[in-house]
């Protein structure tokens, strides 16, 4: 073989293995699928919160992770099609950031690592139990019933001689009826009656509020799932034009305008999500990383909504208070 022939050859066999190279450490750069209720408007504190998990443990976007992200419009039905087209991209885990995401990804496989936040994920099916979840899905529960009883006892303190409280949300969300059972039990134990609001798409919102109006509710509890979460600002402003005090369950309603809420941080769950597909992607197991529960819960109270709807938020409240918008 001449000299400048072996060269040749030689470089390009060289050129050969350096694409090979490349091609299998792109190969290498783990892709993680964010599935999650809301648009990348009503969201986009959540996504960046989780970015922000990520890059606090040493990841770069598009160099050492690749992010596909994918929003329902608050429209839980969607989900099963959005996750389907994650996992057809062949990401190395999944995040399904609701109840109803979280379903639509068990569903959808036994083999994909999913990192999810639901209402009740063994009352869903998802897990076998909080602390061993078996299977391919582990993450963060949010919820439990001293919850329902926390949102109508803080209601009742702000809102005198309450007994009449409507209940918006969604009926055909997942999380419904586990939201529904609870605040049903802790109704009956404050004297309280529930008037169901049902809502099934932003079309149906200035009826439901009639609605409400009309069944001479005194007051809103208002469930936190994917359409009223994407429709919050809606939501509130609605409330108060009806003037009707509401408790919410994420403190993204009275940044919107909203009289108060009582619930976990959503931006802290997001930041969450980042250890559970660090440690999956480091080679640990979904059943073998426990599914955490939210053990604080924020109170948070628009001082100014409730100084518009002519109530006087009590002392005591004031003092628990994690947050008072003014």
């Amino acid at each position: 073989m001449r000299r400048r022939e072996f060269i040749t050859l030689f470089g390009g066999t060289a050129v050969g293995w350096s694409f090979a190279a490349s091609a299998q450490t792109q190969s290498k750069i783990p892709r993680v699928g964010y599935v999650f209720g809301g648009t990348p408007t009503t969201s986009k504190h959540l996504i960046e919160a989780f970015r922000q998990g990520l890059r606090e443990l040493g990841y770069i976007e598009g160099q050492t992770i690749v992010l596909e992200v994918r929003g329902a419009e608050g429209r839980s039905e969607r989900m099963p099609e959005l996750v389907a087209e994650l996992l057809g991209l062949k990401v190395d885990v999944l995040v399904a950031v609701s109840s109803p995401a979280a379903v639509a990804a068990r569903n959808a496989t036994l083999t994909i690592p999913i990192v999810m936040m639901a209402t009740d994920p063994v009352g869903l099916g998802v897990v076998g139990s909080l602390s061993r979840p078996g299977g391919n899905v582990t993450g963060l529960s949010y919820y439990n019933e001293a919850i329902s009883g926390k949102w109508l006892e803080l209601l009742k303190e702000v809102v005198p001689g309450l007994a009449r409280v409507g209940v918006l949300g969604n009926p055909l969300d997942a999380v419904h009826p586990i939201l529904w059972k609870g605040s049903e039990v802790a109704a009956q134990r404050l004297g309280v009656a529930l008037e169901a609001l049902k809502l099934r798409g932003p079309e149906d919102l200035e009826a439901v509020f009639a609605t409400a109006k009309q069944l001479n509710t005194q007051a809103l509890l208002v469930f936190g799932d994917l359409l009223t979460f994407t429709y919050r600002s809606r939501i509130t402003a609605l409330a108060a034009s009806s003037r009707l005090p509401a408790m919410y369950g994420y403190r993204e309603f009275p940044d919107a305008g909203g009289l108060m809420s009582y619930g976990a941080s959503a931006v802290f769950l997001n930041r969450r999500f980042a250890a559970f597909v660090d440690k999956i992607l480091k080679g640990a197991k979904p059943a073998d990383l426990p599914v955490e529960q939210s053990t604080k819960f924020e109170l948070v109270v628009n001082v100014k909504v409730a100084k518009a709807l002519g109530l006087t938020v009590p002392p005591s409240l004031l003092t628990l208070a994690d947050e008072l918008i003014e």
